[in-house]
């Protein structure tokens, strides 16, 4: 691999170009192993690339890619892709643009797949819950929790068992379910 600086005066700010060769990548991995055998690094990069190997007759459920689009090029073996149900043969040297929300499926052949995938960086994961894409719809005998959607299980639950929110719209203690004052009084 070669590196090339910047040659900017503020050196946090340096970034370094890197150079392979696929050939040359290829070559030195091993025959055996399978999954991203290089990538790149660098935290402050807008690209992410990585060479990846399918062993013979391995692929992966389809999936959808909401985020980016991604490059792939074949540089070795061969294989299917399945890309919104259309499949299409692989060969050394295919390039091909697989546009973020399509569903895609990697099968390798007989003999291998290696494939070269270049897309711009993702953004950084969390740890967390992650919020659904919608909001469901509240149930009308509990209450439901704003923050994480969990049900409570207590008819008069003022917290969130999950997450600890307060629930919003509860009666206050001593009070009926229906706002009144708990007492059989007409």
């Amino acid at each position: 691999m070669v590196r090339f600086g910047s040659g900017a005066k503020d050196r946090q700010a340096v970034r370094e170009a890197e150079f392979v060769t696929v050939a040359g990548l290829a070559a030195a991995v091993a025959q055996g192993r399978t999954g991203a055998l290089w990538r790149l690094v660098g935290a402050d990069r807008q690209l992410d690339a990585n060479l990846v190997r399918h062993l013979p007759g391995t692929g992966g459920a389809a999936y959808t890619e909401d985020e980016v689009d991604v490059m792939l090029v074949v540089v070795e073996g061969g294989g299917t892709l399945t890309l919104d149900g259309a499949m299409t043969q692989l060969v050394p040297g295919f390039v091909g643009l697989l546009p973020r929300g399509t569903s895609r499926a990697l099968r390798a052949g007989p003999e291998g797949l290696l494939v070269l995938t270049t897309h711009r960086r993702r953004r950084g994961m969390g740890i967390g819950r992650s919020a659904p894409a919608a909001a469901p719809e509240p149930c009308a005998l509990h209450a439901v929790c704003p923050r994480c959607h969990r049900h409570a299980i207590e008819a008069d639950a003022r917290y969130c068992t999950g997450c600890g929110t307060a629930l919003t719209g509860r009666p206050e203690a001593g009070q009926g379910v229906a706002g009144g004052s708990g007492a059989d009084t007409p």
